[in-house]
């Protein structure tokens, strides 16, 4: 067997540009899917897939390992989050090519499930405490029995107790309308410095938070570890990280103790279950980052099924963002009471709708590329640019 043509093709959903990726092989109706969104930057991941194209075209597909190798390895420079992003989505392909000629689901090809069912999380929001609370005992409502925010605005360097005030507000309000049965996650965004990070630790921990996600930037993991030695909560990272090597700090200084590395950038399912194992050493969990479509929460769920330290899964609503998540792809996967069972299908367990991507391509106007920016661009008080 052997790969003839890997193609790039978009989808335009409520919030994003999607990438995603098809193998095509010498098999008549044999394919690969894999996904490799990247907010803000969806045609040069598109151009990288591309341009990683001949570096295996003509290989066996079934050579996942080999393919990943040539991919990381056979261009000298190390990539970023573009190049490992299109790696990832042609991992991911090739997953689902080899568990396709197999027959069986891709976590059997990964050792064999070690549990029965994949515990997912998703979000909720709200501008007001009331609003925040509201919006998560809709979630639980729904079956969800994990949740997460982000309960903190745009933070400046050091800031006054009146931002600590309303942000404890609203995790307080969240905590008293669900009770103890749902486990609440809070999201930093990496948008606030070490000494407000603590802070802002200290005002949330009498509600018991299940964790918190990047109090910083995890660029410096010696500064992650300053709040991690300074609250009980456990820090989660690893969203804007890639490979065993962007984890092997976070690790070593105790910056975190949950990783969460991307399907879509961190080096696909292969390096994905490197990572799992590496974190496994330092008694860490496997906790994925997800924001994205229905191909990423395939590979997530299948190197979840067999990551003895998973702990637990994000995924978007697919009540909030039903084009997303339902309509690019035949029979997504689906949640009951707030996990997902083993998928039966072979490879992934599902197929992108070409079509339906080719209904919603996206327009890439000026002004509709400017526009998916400013989700992302954030400023301080003062008009200064801020982490967002």
């Amino acid at each position: 067997m052997k790969i003839t043509a890997i193609k790039p093709i978009f989808a335009q959903g409520e919030r994003r540009t999607f990438v995603f990726v098809k193998i095509e092989t010498d098999q008549p109706g044999l394919v690969g899917w894999g996904e490799a969104t990247v907010e803000g930057k969806p045609r040069a991941v598109a151009g990288c897939v591309q341009d990683m194209e001949p570096m295996i075209q003509g290989f066996n597909p079934v050579e996942v390992e080999h393919c990943w190798q040539v991919l990381y390895r056979g261009g000298f420079w190390r990539q970023g989050i573009i190049g490992l992003s299109a790696l990832s989505g042609i991992d991911q392909a090739l997953w689902d090519i080899k568990g396709k000629e197999a027959g069986k689901p891709i976590y059997e090809l990964l050792g064999g499930k070690v549990r029965d069912r994949v515990r997912m999380y998703t979000h909720f929001g709200g501008d007001t405490p009331e609003a925040m609370a509201e919006s998560a005992l809709s979630k639980a409502a729904k079956g969800w029995d994990a949740v997460k925010t982000v309960p903190v605005p745009i933070t400046n360097i050091l800031d006054g107790p009146r931002i600590l005030d309303g942000a404890e507000a609203g995790l307080k309000a969240v905590r008293e309308a669900v009770g103890n049965d749902v486990d609440i996650l809070l999201d930093m965004h990496g948008r606030v410095t070490p000494q407000m990070a603590i802070r802002y630790a200290h005002r949330f921990e009498p509600y018991y938070p299940f964790f918190m996600e990047e109090p910083v930037q995890a660029e410096n993991p010696a500064a992650m570890a300053q709040v991690a030695r300074a609250t009980n909560i456990p820090i989660a990272t690893g969203e804007r990280l890639f490979t065993r090597w962007g984890f092997r700090e976070i690790l070593e200084t105790g910056a975190a103790s949950l990783l969460q590395p991307d399907a879509c950038h961190a080096g696909g399912i292969s390096e994905m279950r490197r990572i799992a194992a590496l974190a496994e050493v330092y008694y860490a969990g496997l906790a994925p980052h997800n924001p994205y479509g229905p191909v990423s929460t395939a590979a997530c769920v299948h190197v979840d099924f067999t990551t003895p330290n998973f702990v637990i899964q994000e995924m978007v609503d697919p009540d909030d963002m039903p084009l997303s998540m339902t309509e690019f792809v035949v029979e997504p996967l689906t949640v009951v009471e707030g996990h997902i069972l083993p998928p039966e299908k072979p490879g992934l367990g599902v197929e992108v709708d070409e079509a339906a991507c080719a209904r919603h391509a996206p327009d890439f106007n000026s002004e509709e590329v400017r526009n998916s920016y400013q989700s992302y661009l954030a400023r301080h008080r003062d008009g200064g640019v801020a982490d967002s």
